[in-house]
């Protein structure tokens, strides 16, 4: 890339290393020289040589910082930023609020090629997450045996918080390193095991790598649809495992796309959908049981799952268009499927479970209204008779699923 093609654009992200100033390209170098204000945390700025342009440090929240950018639109303004801004950095930020024909982004390695660098690790083959101003549950989703999981830290405690999870969820033995301070004269490795890990002395600058290791006995919940119903907290209104692989197999979740579910329950069909791909959302309404939601979404990994209190379809007015639909309870209320059906984008896909002959009634209603496809769900589980096994049947499910034209 060379100068001239980026001198029409007013904004710049130039992300920085631990090597600092030193460290930029030429290209990156003409950007910070050319701005007429410079933003950044306070360890970005004093990497550049001191003059008496004006420099903003980030405020929090960070809003208020992007406001005033966006009050100088057409000032040459450069924002300094670590690593790839691309890369869980303020440049996906920024681009919710300012086209990407308006700025120029400058990377150096990230923290990850950084890391995969110093371990010999395929970045193509690890898992990559950050806890920066996120809730540290999340990791719940990504712990496999054999995982090597790469973990943007927020600072300084939270190695000792990954391994807390780590050890409580059966993984107690598996290998952590810290990297501190990459790419800098201070870089720094240091290495122990999750379930005896006590390194305090650390810098709050630092990555984490973990080789996931199971305890003996330990059961990994899989990413597909159908955990064990073991694995949720419930007062039985639960949608059974079986079941539930199948209607998320109907709702087939894409990556990125929006789920409602509604009368939720303990929440098994939003937090299963969300567990299908980092980037899959859900909101989650529920009358009378979103504790148990709660519970279960941070236990499982899924702890950004939005959850609405309320009785649907009053509830569903606001909310933002749904890809898909569930609904798992309050089949008979008034309304139900035509605020449902309105609200679905055309192309996405609704799904709704019945146990009662009302609730199938209701489903041959709207099956006749608009089509789709019915199906009757019958499974039976072997358990014991006396000392010996017999089948014993569920309840039966009707299910109906449709997509809108």
């Amino acid at each position: 890339m060379t100068l001239n093609k980026v001198m029409h654009k007013w904004l710049s992200v130039v992300g920085i290393g631990e090597d600092g100033w030193t460290g930029l390209s030429a290209v990156a170098r003409s950007l910070v020289d050319r701005a007429e204000i410079l933003v950044g945390g306070d360890r970005h700025l004093a990497m550049v040589p001191t003059d008496d342009r004006p420099r903003w440090v980030w405020t929090s929240p960070i809003q208020g910082s992007i406001e005033e950018i966006l009050l100088h639109r057409g000032q040459q303004i450069c924002v300094l930023a670590s690593g790839d801004p691309q890369c869980y950095g303020i440049g996906v930020t920024l681009l919710r609020h300012i086209p990407i024909t308006e700025m120029t982004i400058i990377p150096v390695p990230s923290t990850f090629s950084l890391v995969c660098a110093r371990l010999g690790w395929p970045l193509s083959a690890v898992e990559t997450l950050s806890l920066c101003s996120r809730p540290p549950t999340i990791l719940q989703a990504y712990l496999y045996p054999g995982a090597k999981l790469l973990i943007l830290s927020e600072g300084k405690h939270t190695p000792a918080t990954v391994a807390k999870i780590l050890t409580q969820r059966g993984f107690g033995r598996s290998l952590m390193t810290v990297l501190e301070r990459l790419g800098g004269v201070q870089e720094r490795l240091v290495s122990g095991v999750a379930s005896t890990w006590t390194k305090t002395d650390l810098a709050e600058l630092n990555a984490i790598a973990v080789e996931c290791i199971a305890d003996p006995g330990t059961i990994a919940l899989p990413r597909t649809a159908g955990l064990p119903d073991d694995a949720y907290h419930h007062d039985g209104q639960l949608t059974k495992r079986e079941v539930r692989a199948l209607t998320l197999s109907a709702l087939a979740p894409l990556p990125g796309q929006l789920l409602w579910d509604v009368g939720a329950g303990c929440g098994s069909i939003a937090i299963e959908w969300m567990r299908s791909h980092p980037r899959c959302n859900a909101i989650a309404i529920e009358k009378t049981r979103s504790h148990y939601i709660v519970e279960n979404a941070s236990a499982l990994g899924t702890p950004h799952l939005q959850i609405i209190e309320g009785a649907a379809p009053t509830t569903l007015k606001e909310l933002p268009v749904p890809d898909a639909i569930f609904i798992g309870g309050g089949l008979t209320a008034a309304d139900m499927f035509e605020t449902c059906w309105d609200s679905l984008k055309p192309g996405g896909r609704l799904v709704a479970n019945a146990v009662t002959l009302e609730g199938e009634q209701k489903l041959f209603e709207w099956y006749q209204q608009v089509g789709g496809n019915l199906i009757r769900i019958g499974i039976q589980r072997a358990e014991a008779i006396g000392s010996y096994l017999g089948w014993k049947p569920m309840v039966p499910v009707t299910q109906w699923s449709v997509m809108k034209s």
